[in-house]
């Protein structure tokens, strides 16, 4: 069963129109790259955004970050105040030959997004498998849904 989506913002994520014009650019320069072999403004220090989907459930936030060929030990998660920041390298590997065309990404990456004020951050967890990065960000007492009685008279 597929959850549908939804298309309202999130409180775990703002609208950033940097992150978008960000996104943007790098799409173009791997259009660039895919079709003339190189991308003249791309810089190789340049940091780059994952891929990430964040949901809800009755006792906690989940961001589920696309972290592919990144290991364990080039990953930092870091809560300050009611910001989630992810970072962290994916390591370029040697080659032999030449290189003809380059789609996917390397080097620094960095993922951000603020947490509701509802949330337990000292039980906040995260784990690696299958390169996909889960935190999992623990509700309050008094963020979760409560089922109130009926009574009948």
């Amino acid at each position: 069963m597929t959850l549908p989506v939804r298309r309202e913002l999130s409180p775990l994520r703002r609208w950033d129109p940097l992150r978008e014009l960000d996104d943007f650019h790098d799409r173009m320069s791997q259009i660039m790259s895919s079709v003339f072999g190189v991308t003249p403004w791309a810089s190789e220090s340049r940091m780059w955004t994952p891929l990430a989907d964040v949901s809800e459930t009755d006792d906690a936030y989940l961001v589920e970050v696309d972290l592919p060929g990144v290991k364990r030990d080039d990953i930092e998660v870091e809560v300050t105040g009611n910001e989630l920041v992810i970072t962290g390298e994916l390591k370029e590997r040697e080659r032999a030959g030449w290189l003809r065309s380059r789609t996917r990404r390397y080097g620094r990456f960095e993922y951000r997004t603020t947490l509701p004020q509802d949330v337990k951050a000292e039980e906040i967890g995260a784990e690696l498998a299958e390169g996909v990065l889960t935190v999992r960000v623990p509700k309050s007492e008094a963020a979760k849904p409560r089922r109130i009685p009926i009574e009948s008279k």
